[in-house]
């Protein structure tokens, strides 16, 4: 049975793009959260923090993901097709707890590689009333684009307070922390992520005007090139549109790529990318600079500007520099199905020496997709990533596992070794494993993971207490 939705607006869409997060409130009985609450309070007691079986434990929680207010928002923010993570957890801020500082999550079962595109979220879902005095989580807004704390710190400090039953959806690289909870009652936030399947060709919410600049919003927007190209790629549209811009602009833009302000360098190469060609050529020069920051940016411009690019992308897969190699596989994969005439390039980056080259090649392949690739392409995307699943390091297997999912029935070719990474070292390596099977969708994957399902299935009633 299909899940309901209720669509995010223009406006909602704009101010996520911007601020990073969304505020939304689910329609459940009092009697439904308090219900929560009391499960999380037994299971602190009697066993401790049970983490990512938080769900299984108390499943009733789905319910809450379910609604059609979180899910037409998430919907809206990642595309129909998106996935909960198997990592979960419940954050608890004890009476007279006293906080954290802000701070990034790392990525559960991948290095920390961050992309300002959204492709993953995370929930924080409050199941009791959180006023200020309660220690609510606190974000920074329209921090998630930015590295330093800098940056980040000169966003407002922001609580997000609300009744039981409020979820707030935010883009996952958001500075977050837990505030001083003050009061004398403990708070419980649990914390779900979710991620995106599949780059998106069209808007998923209630879209009523194409147009970034003519939807209303009292935002004042720090990055308008950067915003705009958000909102773009979120209607499936190629950056690097504004050609026609002087030789001395691109010039200036350039230096400022090593501006000691974050600020200023991601303007610099937001705007570069969607000149176009008339910046490639300088851009081609900046990729192979001996600054790290320099060519970090010119790598992320290069791959805002789209076909004009590719070709230079492609050769800096070939450098003798590990680091270049590195960064174009970054660009090319970010460039989503834009990126298709760059397939067969990153199939052959997929086996580079360099694991960070592998795995910036590997995720290239899943983010372009089964839509991305002809029929060839398709066959010997899937044969690399099944030989990765066979690589030593497990983030580099994780995002095979993931990308092959990505590819859904094409991934048959795979299975054997799918299967045998139900058992792998890694728990989510394991869950993607599992997923790719399921997307994959025959008789023979079905009865796999029906099995392996069945065999490892946990019981959420069985504790020391009652055994059996």
């Amino acid at each position: 049975m299909e899940k309901q939705a209720l669509p995010l607006t223009d406006e909602q869409m704009r101010d996520f793009i911007i601020n990073g997060f969304i505020t939304l409130k689910t329609d459940f009985p009092d009697s439904f959260h308090e219900k929560i609450f009391n499960h999380l309070d037994d299971m602190f007691e009697h066993t401790g923090n049970l983490g990512n079986n938080v769900l299984p434990l108390i499943p009733e929680i789905q319910q809450v993901f379910d609604h059609p207010v979180i899910h037409g928002a998430m919907q809206g923010v990642l595309g129909e097709n998106y996935i909960m993570h198997p990592h979960r957890y419940c954050h608890f801020n004890p009476e007279g707890g006293g906080g954290q500082n802000f701070h990034k999550d790392s990525y559960e079962g991948d290095e920390q590689v961050r992309r300002h595109k959204c492709r993953w979220t995370m929930a924080f879902y409050y199941p009791q009333d959180v006023p200020e005095e309660r220690g609510p989580t606190a974000v920074l807004p329209a921090s998630q684009y930015y590295e330093t704390s800098e940056s980040a710190h000169e966003q407002p400090d922001t609580p997000l307070c609300g009744e039981a039953g409020t979820v707030t959806i935010v883009h996952y690289d958001l500075w977050h922390r837990a505030t001083a909870n003050t009061s004398n009652q403990k708070r419980y936030m649990l914390k779900f992520l979710f991620s995106r399947l599949e780059e998106p060709s069209k808007p998923s919410w209630k879209s009523e005007n194409t147009d970034w600049h003519s939807v209303d919003s009292t935002e004042n927007s720090e990055h308008p090139d950067m915003h705009e190209t958000h909102w773009d790629w979120y209607y499936g549209k190629q950056n690097g549109l504004t050609n026609g811009v002087s030789s001395k602009e691109v010039e200036s833009l350039l230096e400022s790529l090593e501006n000691d302000d974050e600020k200023i360098r991601l303007n610099a190469a937001y705007r570069l990318g969607r000149v176009g060609n008339d910046a490639v050529g300088d851009l081609k020069k900046a990729l192979y600079s001996a600054s790290d920051s320099i060519r970090n940016y010119a790598g992320y411009a290069l791959s805002l500007s789209g076909e004009p690019a590719i070709s230079i992308l492609i050769d800096a897969l070939n450098d003798d520099d590990e680091s270049i190699r590195a960064c174009a596989a970054y660009a090319l994969g970010d460039m989503g199905r834009s990126a298709k005439d760059a397939v067969s390039s990153l199939i052959n980056a997929a086996i580079d020496e360099s694991p960070m080259v592998r795995r910036h090649a590997i995720e290239g392949i899943g983010i372009i997709g089964k839509d991305g690739c002809d029929t060839t392409n398709i066959e010997q995307a899937v044969n690399t990533l099944d030989k990765a699943l066979e690589d030593e390091h497990y983030w580099i297997r994780y995002n095979a596992t993931r990308s092959l999912a990505q590819f859904g029935t094409y991934a048959e070719p795979a299975m054997e070794n799918l299967k045998t990474q139900l058992d792998d070292e890694n728990r989510y390596v394991r869950f993607n494993a599992a997923f790719a099977l399921k997307q994959i969708d025959t008789v023979e994957s079905r009865d796999i993971l029906y099995n392996h399902l069945f065999a490892t299935r946990w019981c959420a009633l069985t504790t020391r207490d009652t055994p059996y």
